[in-house]
């Protein structure tokens, strides 16, 4: 199966969800894969299309990760240093004054995507050895700010306006796991490891969870590596 398979699959997600209107509390959302495509596309290449490998599945992206650089908890410096990832990411026109797209520029470091790609460095050395046992994949594509600028996730969405992006997202996930043929699909936290249940229903592909690596979680902040592989090697995954 093909690289492009997958960029084709995102691609098709990226503009089905940016046709979707979302009202209070929602005040700007971001659309990395569009505005950060070509980011998004050198990431699906770098990370190949074997199958037979895990499927990590994240939630959506976070302000200060796959909103600046269109990779899944995608901070600046792993991004750029480790994955070789530099640029293809063009910033909207329209932005939330609190969280500016500032792509590759962008000074903050965002914790999860440290502690997510700070793990994939320090466990298997290269990206490449990396992606020949993992792929991560996030479930829905955008980014949602209050008006403060706080990261509402998809899962706070009022009913009417989440019914149909989850419609979206299920679909794309699917189809991605349909080409990707995975040996197992790991939800990173409970709302991923719920959608992918839901998405993937009569595929018979093994479905676990591990830790979300927020900091918002006072269990990830207790030694997020440990238990993360803990949650792994419980789910049959051999490091």
């Amino acid at each position: 199966m093909p690289a492009p398979a997958l960029t084709a699959i995102a691609d098709e997600l990226a503009r089905e969800v940016d046709r979707l209107e979302f009202g209070p509390p929602v005040a700007q959302v971001y659309n990395p894969l569009i505005y950060a495509r070509g980011a998004h596309h050198a990431y699906l290449h770098t990370a190949g299309a074997a199958t037979g490998r895990v499927l990590l599945l994240g939630m959506n992206p976070g302000p200060w990760g796959m909103t600046q650089t269109g990779v899944p908890f995608g901070e600046v410096a792993h991004v750029r240093d480790w994955l070789g990832i530099a640029g293809g990411v063009e910033p909207p026109a329209e932005q939330h004054p609190k969280r500016p797209i500032l792509g590759f520029g962008s000074g903050r470091s965002e914790v999860s995507g440290r502690r997510v790609w700070g793990w994939a460095k320090r466990r298997f050395g290269t990206p490449a050895a990396f992606f020949g046992r993992f792929l991560i994949w996030n479930y829905c594509p955008l980014a949602f700010l209050g008006e403060s600028g706080a990261n509402l996730t998809p899962d706070r969405l009022p009913a009417r306006e989440k019914a149909p992006l989850l419609v979206a997202c299920d679909r794309a996930l699917r189809r991605a796991v349909e080409a990707l043929e995975p040996r197992v699909v790991v939800g990173i936290g409970v709302f991923a490891e719920g959608r992918a249940r839901r998405a993937l229903d009569g595929l018979g592909v093994p479905i676990g969870r591990m830790l979300h690596p927020s900091p918002a979680s006072p269990a990830a902040n207790r030694g997020w590596e440990e238990q993360a592989e803990r949650d792994l090697r419980g789910l049959g995954v051999e490091l």
